[in-house]
């Protein structure tokens, strides 16, 4: 099963008015394990950054202003994500109208959104009332964003990683003693014992083994316990 977690940056909240996506950060999930294949890509916006996008993600107007337009990466984005896999995305909405207002600008198919998997969505389904914001999940599974002092994409798209992996049940799904249902069941079959306990031996061999074992090793050639 391939999946791809990413996450963008933009000049604003409106992706029908106005407002551009200026990074991209993709990483390859494989049965839910990172591959080490991932796509990070700046966009030239081709308009002004406003300040209070400046201040989330620090990605001036003067640095992106000799990156590549999204359509010149339009076709490696797409090659990368793939025709069927998953798109784990944090607030997917977000992202997802973001691409895909790019995407119809650069005259290629939009993606439909029912390959997005929401992770925000998944953390207040299991974590219902408490915050659901990507710090907020790093904290709660002990996973260090201390780099994360701005906003960037691919480094948000490899906590986001993390996080995704926690909230699917970890990297040892099934054997998890806190699970229900049939997780828990079969963990607890794994666990349980397969016979009697068998009792335990003396610290001494007996005399009638010492004996067996200089029998046998008598038979084999240059036996190593006469080294």
């Amino acid at each position: 099963m391939r999946e791809i977690v990413l996450d963008t940056e933009t000049t604003g909240f409106n992706a029908d008015g106005g407002d551009r996506l200026v990074e991209l950060g993709c990483i390859e999930l494989v049965n839910h394990i990172p591959t080490g294949r991932h796509l990070h890509k700046y966009c030239n916006p081709q308009r002004d950054m406003p300040e209070e996008a400046f201040k989330v993600h620090g990605l001036s107007q003067e640095f992106l202003s000799d990156k590549p337009l999204f359509a010149e990466i339009a076709d490696e984005f797409l090659k990368f994500i793939g025709e069927d896999a998953k798109l784990v995305i944090h607030n997917a909405a977000f992202d997802m109208a973001f691409l895909n207002a790019e995407l119809k600008r650069a005259g290629r198919q939009i993606l439909a959104f029912d390959r997005a998997i929401d992770t925000v969505q998944m953390a207040r389904r299991k974590f219902p009332g408490a915050q659901a914001s990507l710090d907020a999940l790093c904290k709660r599974f002990n996973i260090d964003n201390s780099a994360r002092i701005k906003h960037g994409a691919l480094l948000d798209a490899e906590l986001l990683a993390e996080v995704y992996l926690e909230l699917v049940g970890g990297r040892q799904q099934g054997l998890g003693l806190a699970g229900d249902g049939d997780d828990a069941a079969a963990a607890a079959a794994l666990l349980a014992p397969r016979g009697p306990a068998r009792p335990v031996r003396p610290h001494s061999v007996p005399p009638d083994e010492l004996a067996a074992h200089e029998k046998f090793i008598a038979k084999l050639k240059e036996p190593i316990w006469l080294n």
